[in-house]
């Protein structure tokens, strides 16, 4: 369905499922069709929310970048809750879905009752290390519009981030292609403006803040982001770190019934 005017902007969401509530934030290139897979198993014990973000799916694609700032968007998916009468939910978020999740956790804690993050990071202090990505983010929103979605999506998908997906089926593979090519180029430019990690709030200095029930996941073969997932919980009150093995960064995606299995877990224990 598609929620209209959530401040302005058209969000395509889903609703799957019956008990306490789940939200559900894809990566960057993903859409809420990126948990299809897990809903079977998510939706018997959970009403799963999932968004297809600004630029992404069937959500609209500003022209503004600015219009993608994540404080723009948590603005925008606390106004979702409250039109779907959802007080308070667990939020599980992937990647670019994990930052978001997190930016949820620390500017709008009223809507949270536990979080799931997975390949997430909190942001860079060092106002050089921001230049830097700020600018190598804009260098791939001029790419993408300049070469357009097919060979962007080519490029994306031979990233070293996701080597270890070489070793999955074919067809499983192709699914994710397919997923990605569904997207809107100048929607997911813009993302990258607005919403990459160059972009986004530096939240290093807030962890502590999150007082929310926080589980955070990496897979092992992921070594950057294992290690931000075991930084990370070390400064938040309430969390502990998790590791996948035999998975790379889309730890959901490549070893789904592990992934499942720890969320589920971690859930039912704090009867989110």
């Amino acid at each position: 369905m598609t929620l209209r005017h959530l401040n302005g902007l058209d969000y395509y969401v889903e609703v799957a499922g019956s008990g306490p509530p789940l939200v559900l934030l894809h990566g960057f290139t993903g859409s809420a069709a990126s948990w299809a897979s897990h809903l079977d198993t998510f939706a018997r014990e959970f009403t799963c929310v999932t968004v297809d973000l600004p630029g992404h799916g069937d959500t609209e694609a500003p022209a503004d970048p600015a219009r993608y700032a994540m404080e723009r968007v948590v603005e925008d998916l606390v106004e979702l809750c409250t039109r779907l009468g959802i007080a308070r939910a667990a939020w599980l978020g992937y990647s670019m879905g994990g930052r978001l999740a997190l930016g949820v956790g620390v500017l709008a804690p009223q809507v949270v009752t536990a979080l799931v993050l997975e390949g997430a990071a909190p942001g860079l202090d060092d106002p050089a290390e921001r230049a830097a990505r700020v600018a190598s983010d804009e260098a791939l929103a001029t790419r993408l519009e300049r070469e357009g979605l097919v060979p962007f999506i080519d490029f994306w998908e031979r990233l070293p981030l996701f080597a270890t997906q070489a070793r999955l089926p074919e067809e499983r593979r192709a699914i994710l292609r397919q997923q990605r090519l569904l997207n809107n180029p100048l929607g997911l430019a813009n993302s990258l403006r607005g919403m990459g990690q160059g972009a986004q709030p530096a939240f290093r200095d807030r962890l502590g803040a999150v007082r929310a029930p926080a589980l955070l996941l990496a897979g092992e073969e992921d070594a950057k982001f294992r290690a931000l997932a075991a930084e990370m919980a070390a400064a938040m009150p309430n969390a502990r770190a998790a590791t996948i093995p035999g998975a790379g960064h889309a730890a959901h995606f490549e070893q789904p019934g592990q992934f499942d299995a720890l969320v589920l877990d971690f859930l039912r224990a704090q009867g989110a």
